[in-house]
């Protein structure tokens, strides 16, 4: 039953987490909120700062999550809230006009990206730069094909998830749109065949690093064997650096690595500084202009919200602090320093199949449970621990140790850390302790499970009793 009354800014501030659970169950995502609720994600933080969140008890959280990526500053960071400040009395949306703000941030982004990538347009989210860079693609060289990686992720709308490659997100909206290959990802030879079969692809878009596929991390030398045969078969190659850009990997952006220019590089997440919604896709001039130049052409493809006066300030303040603290030289070595210690803990514990990444782009992938769970969980429990095994874990950091993680999508049993690039080493040492704790304590995948699926079995019935209390006054 709809509420009759709004509810007010302040009152919103003060909602405790029951409150903020039956309005999430009534108007937002039941079933994000009992996945949540049954995994112990539905804390309510009300505040937060670089790494530090803290919840209304005023206990302390270490985020390890970092927004996916969106956080490489950290919460809440100053530098960006002042950009906001300086520009509050400008004109924010408005379309009609040749914006400044914009103007300078384009112009920031082609300095730090690779090679000749100078023409940028600014949309509001990752996706959206993987739709335009699509859109580019089949404008600028008239071919349809798209050529993407199976495990993929570059979004959930229409576009981008025709090139996202996990069936699940894709089969409850098919049909996709046509002209879409996928391809084993970290295989050139896999690429070149296709290029060699079909004569009209427009581009292959890849990740450097895939994210959400549980942080894979491809053979040396793979983007250069791509970047080479993209040239060779006049294909334009897309690089996906939504979550690797802007010092993540220890570069800047995970393709100098390699030392390798795409043809269109699309961006988002940390580009906001952690405050606002930005994305942007940047290409070559010559890609550009064959796809929207001259008067005829410049409004194909537009964004009513794009490049608006705070989200560019935003944009813009960030960049100047990602370079003036160095983070790309500081996600390097904090993060040899956390992969290396993180393998030492892991290689002695047989739960444990491989830590792997880049920078501070870390997954930690854990041992099939499926045969375990053959024997140990039928039915429900069975379904909720081969689907959240790696929440379990993370339930546990969160829980006992109150360190934000969580699974990968594409790979449950693969769990993030992802912390802001500003991290300190000593929260990264206490993330440390606690992994090795949790290993210790859960020397086999059964009782992990079961502690997941007991919280799970708890926190239902918790729900069951506050549910019924509710309905008997």
């Amino acid at each position: 039953m709809k509420r009759k009354s709004l509810i007010s800014l302040e009152e919103a501030l003060s909602l405790n987490e029951d409150e903020v659970k039956t309005l999430f169950s009534n108007y937002l995502n039941p079933g994000m909120a009992k996945a949540f609720e049954l995994l112990g994600f539905d804390k309510v933080y009300i505040k937060a700062s670089g790494t530090v969140l803290r919840d209304r008890k005023g206990n302390k959280y270490l985020d390890f999550l970092g927004g996916f990526g969106s956080l490489n500053l950290g919460h809440n960071p100053k530098k960006v809230i002042e950009a906001l400040q300086l520009v509050e009395d400008r004109p924010n949306i408005l379309q009609t006009s040749l914006n400044p703000v914009a103007a300078a941030l384009a112009h920031n982004l082609a300095v730090i990206t690779p090679g000749e990538l100078s023409r940028t347009f600014f949309c509001n989210s990752g996706t959206e730069a993987v739709e335009g860079a699509i859109k580019l693609s089949r404008a600028a060289t008239g071919k349809k094909k798209i050529i993407y990686c199976r495990n993929s992720f570059h979004g959930k709308t229409m576009g981008s998830l025709s090139v996202t490659g996990r069936e699940k997100y894709q089969k409850k909206f098919t049909p996709l749109i046509p002209h879409c290959i996928s391809i084993p990802f970290g295989d050139a030879d896999a690429l070149e065949r296709e290029l060699k079969q079909h004569k009209d692809v427009a581009a292959f878009i890849v990740e450097p690093i895939q994210g959400e596929g549980g942080i894979i991390v491809p053979p040396e030398g793979y983007l250069k064997q791509v970047r080479e045969l993209c040239t060779q078969y006049e294909v334009l190659l897309i690089i996906d650096e939504v979550q690797t850009g802007f010092g993540r990997t220890g570069k800047m952006f995970a393709c100098e690595h390699e030392g390798v220019v795409p043809d269109i590089l699309c961006l988002a997440k940390s580009l906001g500084g952690g405050i606002m919604p930005v994305g942007a896709f940047i290409t070559k001039p010559d890609i550009w202009d064959r796809a929207y130049g001259g008067l005829q052409n410049f409004s194909l493809h537009t964004s009513t919200f794009g490049g608006c006066t705070r989200s560019v300030a935003a944009a813009l303040a960030a960049i100047e602090e990602i370079i003036k603290m160095d983070l790309p030289k500081q996600a390097a070595e904090k993060g040899s320093y956390f992969i290396a210690k993180l393998r030492e803990i892991t290689d002695k514990h047989p739960l444990v199949k491989e830590v792997r990444g880049k920078g501070l782009l870390i997954g930690i992938e854990f041992k099939d449970s499926g045969n375990i769970l053959d024997k140990l969980a039928s039915g429900v429990a069975k379904k909720i621990s081969q689907d959240y095994f790696g929440a379990f874990v993370a339930g546990e950091l969160l829980n006992r140790y109150r360190i934000i993680t969580a699974y990968s999508l594409n790979n449950y049993n693969t769990i993030r850390l992802e912390p802001p690039l500003i991290v300190t080493y000593e929260h990264l040492d206490y993330v440390l302790n606690a992994v090795d704790e949790i290993l210790k304590n859960n020397r086999s995948t059964g009782k992990i499970i079961f502690t997941g699926v007991k919280n799970a079995v708890e926190s239902f019935f918790r729900s069951k009793m506050k549910n019924g209390k509710k309905n008997n006054k």
